[in-house]
């Protein structure tokens, strides 16, 4: 199996991973990106972003990605399509295997963000990006004065449903439990006047035609029949996501919630090793949060490999 070496290897081609070897690359530091799939992924999924500072208009989020890698390539990135399926931190000399081959570095930067729920609902998968969503602070302010459906019980469906009440002319709160009704924040939603809460309601099924969303199908417990409700949007909460690090070993230390535990310079416990982006199961899933992951991390690693370990603020002039 051939071997390649780096000076950064990084596991993943997202905005954080992207945003990393751009800033690497741009101090002379041969970078290399390992990337699975550039079709999947949060941001790779998103139908449209108007909201990434600098980019005027709507775009979608594969075509945000596709300029993040390419900028990146530009300034020398090797970009590398691969599976890993191991890694080995144990050395100074930081070791990443994929049937491709060995990919060998001085730094090792895990960037491979977390994973949604598998689609599990007739028409999730068909209409995903295209009015199902997983991200109202995403995709909310898209469907001002429309109607959506918001469903699942869980702290983030009552956030994020909490922000379509901003946007949407009504919010449809669906619950298969009872919600905690003593909570506040649950309590603050059904306070709002453009929410409707279908209480001990599933979610059957999501329908609509070539241009997206029209309406779900949905089961409310003691009627036999299924109903139909018109809506444009589908926010789903089922389970929330998960970090991807199956292929991380029991060297890295973790947070209890799952992501990788990392300092205020994105470096783990183990020198030499970085986590960024949504692997670290941040409460804000946003490209520009990963995206400024990516930048800290470069930095530092910058500095690591340069053995420049004092950092000198730009304010402190003693």
């Amino acid at each position: 199996m051939e071997t390649y070496e780096f000076d950064v290897v990084i596991v993943g081609g997202g905005p954080a991973g992207c945003s990393c070897a751009l800033y690497t690359s741009r101090a002379d530091l041969k970078t290399v990106i390992i990337d699975k799939n550039p079709a999947v992924g949060a941001l790779a999924i998103t139908h449209k972003i108007a909201n990434y500072p600098g980019i005027a208009g709507d775009i979608s989020g594969g075509e945000l990605l596709d300029m993040m890698r390419e900028q990146a390539i530009s300034f020398g990135t090797t970009y590398q399509r691969a599976q890993v399926f191991g890694i080995d931190v144990d050395s100074p000399m930081k070791k990443v295997y994929t049937p491709e081959g060995t990919f060998v570095g001085r730094s090792l930067v895990l960037a491979t963000g977390a994973m949604g729920r598998t689609s599990s609902l007739r028409g999730e998968s068909e209409f995903l990006g295209r009015g199902v969503s997983y991200c109202a602070t995403c995709d909310g302010a898209f469907y001002k004065e429309r109607e959506v459906a918001v469903y699942g019980f869980n702290t983030e469906a009552v956030e994020e449903a909490q922000f379509l009440t901003k946007f949407a002319s009504t919010v449809h709160w669906l619950t298969y439990k009872d919600p905690q009704h003593e909570d506040i924040h649950v309590q603050q939603l059904l306070d709002q006047s453009n929410v409707k809460h279908w209480n001990l309601t599933r979610l059957v099924s999501v329908e609509g035609n070539q241009a997206g969303v029209t309406n779900i199908l949905m089961k409310t417990k003691g009627v036999s029949e299924e109903a139909s409700l018109s809506v444009e949007g589908v926010f789903i909460y089922q389970s929330g996501s998960k970090p991807i690090t199956d292929y991380v070993g029991p060297q890295i230390e973790f947070y209890e919630n799952g992501g990788v535990k990392v300092d205020e310079m994105m470096a783990t416990n183990v020198d030499g090793v970085w986590a960024i982006g949504d692997i670290r199961n941040t409460p804000f899933k946003q490209a520009v949060v990963a995206a400024g992951d990516g930048c800290i991390a470069a930095m530092s690693i910058d500095r690591f490999l340069n053995k420049r370990t004092g950092i000198k603020r730009d304010w402190d002039h003693s």
